[in-house]
């Protein structure tokens, strides 16, 4: 479940470190270009919403084999879309059906025992955020050496290997909610307004991701212009400096099981807001953006595992529908940081998008400060 969450999820992040060259080669302003990632996350939050639910439903490994194999067509369609509209409707697609990571994730806690689960969460969380930084490493390298569209052409043909793995080997698991689809739609809603601490998590991941987004959409115009000049391969490699949000990954899921999750998570958000005013006040320096990248990945995974584990304790039946709920404001922060980013890059370069990447974790800091001690 570790590897497969890491292969799907870099599907959604192999644009990233390319969108200076997506820029030049559909010739588009960088602010549109910027908008590729935009309308990623956008479909990403549509496909949580939509079919993320049916896993409280329908047999888990059928769902996750079929969507699987649809994210493969969305690739093909991205590698040989001629325009940046027909780019646009690919990275659509390809955010909506990449949501079989949001499927396993709660799968793999249904499995775990209750005294685990946050240590079981963080290990497929590794996985996963392995995918996320890799893709932008192997990204800037295929893209380097055979063109941006071989990359979508590799992706298209590991998830139908994927495809095939994951039928063979998933444990079958029937859902157990007997009602219909609108129903479990509504129910979603129902599960925010009873649950007061799915809120709180969720106003805590709209902020560290926002500020997340903000920062690798706006990095490579960075690290693309002078002083720096870099490459598609240098840029991807940025990447590989989120190996400390991966480690954070299963340090914060043993602080979930032993109890410090309030205070953790208060840390962990305090380092998003740290790096962002780090890496403004010295935008040219390369020590400062390394330190601030590492620092902020730590912050920002660290997060998200202590919320997923927190939340996955409120309903067991109703996993999948908690992750709709927690998700879907989580990638729309996203959209909404990545969106911000290209905008005040266009206007006031790294200045401008270090306040957009700050100011989220300070509004989230000032909220944790009203959490009642356990």
């Amino acid at each position: 479940m570790a590897i497969a969450t890491g292969v799907t999820v870099a599907n959604i992040y192999y644009a990233q470190p390319l969108l200076d060259t997506l820029a030049k080669a559909f010739d588009v302003p960088i602010h549109t270009a910027g908008l590729i990632v935009t309308v990623t996350q956008l479909g990403y939050a549509a496909g949580l919403m939509f079919l993320v639910p049916l896993g409280d439903m329908i047999e888990r490994r059928r769902l996750v084999v079929t969507v699987t194999l649809l994210t493969s067509v969305a690739l093909v369609g991205a590698a040989l879309a001629p325009s940046i509209e027909l780019f646009f409707a690919a990275s659509l697609a390809i955010g909506v059906t990449s949501v079989v990571v949001q499927i396993l994730v709660p799968f793999a806690a249904h499995l775990a025992a209750d005294h685990a689960r946050g240590r079981v969460v963080g290990r497929v969380m590794s996985g996963l955020l392995l995918g996320i930084l890799l893709a932008r490493t192997v990204s800037g390298l295929m893209s380097d050496a055979f063109g941006w569209r071989s990359m979508f052409w590799l992706a298209a043909g590991v998830m139908l290997i994927q495809a095939a793995v994951l039928a063979r080997v998933l444990p079958r698991d029937p859902g157990k909610a007997q009602v219909s689809y609108p129903a479990l739609l509504r129910s979603v809603l129902h599960l925010l307004r009873d649950e007061p601490v799915l809120r709180r998590r969720i106003v805590y991941g709209f902020c560290v991701f926002a500020s997340f987004s903000a920062l690798w959409t706006a990095l490579p115009f960075l690290l693309a212009a002078p002083p720096f000049g870099y490459s598609l391969a240098r840029i991807g490699a940025f990447g590989l400096l989120g190996v400390a949000g991966a480690m954070a990954a299963s340090f914060a899921g043993h602080l979930h099981d032993r109890g410090y999750a309030r205070v953790a998570t208060g840390g962990f958000i305090a380092l998003v807001m740290l790096a962002f005013a780090l890496m403004g006040l010295f935008p040219h320096a390369l020590a400062a953006l390394v330190v601030g990248i590492v620092v902020l990945d730590l912050g920002v995974q660290g997060t998200q595992i202590l919320n997923q584990s927190a939340i996955y304790q409120l309903s067991p039946e109703a996993r999948s529908r908690l992750t709709t709920a927690y998700m879907t404001c989580y990638f729309a922060g996203g959209a909404a940081g990545s969106a911000g980013a290209a905008y005040a890059y266009s206007l006031a370069g790294w200045v401008g998008v270090s306040w957009i990447g700050a100011t989220p974790p300070l509004l989230a800091l000032l909220y944790w400060l009203t959490e009642r001690r356990q």
